[in-house]
């Protein structure tokens, strides 16, 4: 495959230079007040070249305001950022290497000439330079836009909900296409998205961020499997959260009696230390209603709900459970051959100790923070 060309000399070390350990961004202290309102709200951050990188959370968390900052649009009320290691304190957003117009640079016209049709290629659009806006797909106009950031080689792309406006369908062809094109290129990618489950298919690392600040920082698997704090448990994927009290702690494992349903075995890893009062979490794909499978041996949890609903989704069933002391549970089965349970159904659902995480249960939001 075609990559973009680089001049000589542009900022590609010689064969056998160490790697450069900079980070391509770092953030310290970041604050941005809009009169009254604190948008981003003390944020440390370091993403390392070639890293896609991602700000994920709902709409007026500051993530986009965050990504503002880095490219220059808006100055910190408080903090620094770096991009290469140089300070960015009142650079203009058009002399940070985060993407602008080739002409800029005063290339010679030879060489814009290349790095276009390089960049056209990269996005699977060869051939078509000469079509008009109006005469291309909404994936082949995302895919100019793309083309357009890529082709100055930016140390850093940033990326703002550029999938929002596609069908469900595109989105998902275009998000293979930018992980594709952003691994093959080697530039530092900082995406925004509310999207949770773009960010987990797309990044490399994730910073959930709630009311400003950033609540975790992790690999996709991470956050998911082993989410930090109540909020990214909740705003990452489905997950089934079951208060409870730390009850003492036995052969490496963690004993948490739950409210009106007995007791549950964690790894002690996963227990936040000096924890009291926490919440024990389990994704919906890891609890089981017992007899649809075998135990896979080993002790495993388990706690008792009724079916309110069973909706089959094609690859199985989701499943609404009453479960202890008014929780609702989500639970997946995939398509066995029958015997899911319905509506009505006392059922008992197990799972591993190991598929369990814990969190201490969120405090109310501050106020005068964005929401």
């Amino acid at each position: 495959m075609s990559t973009v060309a680089r001049e000589p000399g542009e900022g590609v070390a010689a064969a056998g230079d160490a790697p450069e350990p900079t980070p391509d961004v770092r953030l310290e202290g970041v604050v941005k007040r809009f009169k009254d309102t604190v948008a981003v709200d003390g944020i440390d951050l370091e993403i390392s070249h070639g890293e896609f990188f991602s700000l994920l959370g709902p709409s007026g968390c500051g993530k986009s305001t965050t990504l503002a900052i880095v490219g220059g649009f808006e100055e910190p009320s408080e903090g620094a950022v770096h991009l290469g290691g140089r300070e960015m304190h009142r650079v203009p957003a058009h002399r940070r290497d985060v993407g602008f117009g080739l002409r800029r640079r005063k290339l010679p016209r030879d060489a814009i000439r290349r790095r276009v049709a390089d960049a056209l290629e990269l996005v699977g659009l060869a051939g078509l330079e000469r079509r008009r806006p109006g005469q291309l797909s909404g994936g082949q106009q995302q895919r100019v836009a793309l083309a357009r950031a890529l082709v100055n080689q930016p140390r850093v792309l940033l990326l703002d909900e550029p999938l929002g406006a596609l069908d469900l369908k595109l989105r998902k062809q275009m998000q293979l296409e930018l992980k594709r094109i952003q691994r093959e290129v080697g530039v530092t990618f900082l995406y925004v998205t509310h999207d949770q489950e773009e960010a987990l298919a797309m990044s490399d690392r994730i910073a959930v961020m709630n009311h400003g600040r950033i609540e975790q920082v992790g690999a996709p698997e991470e956050v998911y499997d082993r989410p930090a704090t109540e909020f990214v448990a909740g705003f990452l994927g489905a997950s089934n959260l079951l208060p409870g009290t730390v009850a003492g702690e036995d052969g490496g494992a963690v004993r948490i009696a739950l409210d009106d349903a007995g007791e549950v075995r964690v790894p002690a890893a996963r227990v936040p230390e000096g924890a009291a009062r926490v919440k024990v979490g389990v994704r919906p794909e890891k609890l089981m209603p017992a007899g649809l499978r075998e135990a896979p041996g080993g002790e495993e949890n388990e706690i008792e709900g009724r079916v309110r609903t069973s909706t089959y989704l094609g690859l199985g069933h989701q499943l609404e459970i009453d479960g202890p002391g008014g929780t609702t549970l989500t639970v997946y089965v995939q398509a066995a051959g029958g015997g899911t349970p319905g509506a009505g159904d006392t059922v008992r659902l197990r799972w591993r100790p190991e598929h369990t995480f814990v969190v201490q249960p969120a405090e109310p939001a501050e106020e005068g923070r964005q929401a």
